[in-house]
């Protein structure tokens, strides 16, 4: 089977497409087949996505997109400092 990655919209569009179809009283291993993934991936999307709407996941990756910029930004200042000890010091 060829490898693919799903967006996140996918991944949810496709988790609400398994829960109609749950609903309808379809097998799990149906449901894989008819998605293209396997059982493992499904049950990993529904704890990571599960109930998530796309505008969620676009905050959430928003979110975490302000994170790291914010991290490199502390990194940064970390470094800063450390140069400026080492100047004061009278080490370079």
């Amino acid at each position: 089977m060829k490898r693919k990655r799903h967006s996140p919209e996918q991944v949810i569009a496709k988790l609400r497409e398994a829960d109609a179809d749950l609903a309808a009283g379809a097998p799990i291993e149906q449901i894989c087949k008819k998605l293209e993934v396997s059982e493992a991936t499904f049950h990993r999307w529904r704890t990571q996505y599960g109930g998530m709407k796309a505008g969620e996941m676009k905050r959430l990756k928003a979110l975490e997109k302000e994170n790291a910029r914010l991290k490199k930004i502390v990194a940064d200042q970390a470094v800063d400092i450390s140069i400026l000890k080492e100047v004061t010091r009278g080490n370079f």
